[in-house]
């Protein structure tokens, strides 16, 4: 699948977001728009195939 938009716009858009949330709404706002923001970044990681999660399973079970 390609890309459809690059890592400079993208960031941009994120800082424009995070921007109107503090400016709407108060500083735990924009820390819970981020948080959500990242949240969704890690989860299109993990669907792209970028992230791999099997290091974290095998790291849980060896501290059983």
């Amino acid at each position: 699948m390609g890309v459809l938009v690059n890592r400079v716009s993208l960031a941009t858009l994120v800082g424009l977001i995070l921007g109107l949330a503090l400016v709407f709404g108060s500083f735990g706002d924009m820390l819970i728009v981020a948080l959500f923001g990242a949240i969704g970044y890690l989860i299109a990681k993990f669907l792209d195939g970028d992230l791999d999660l099997s290091m974290l399973r095998g790291r849980a079970e060896s501290e059983r």
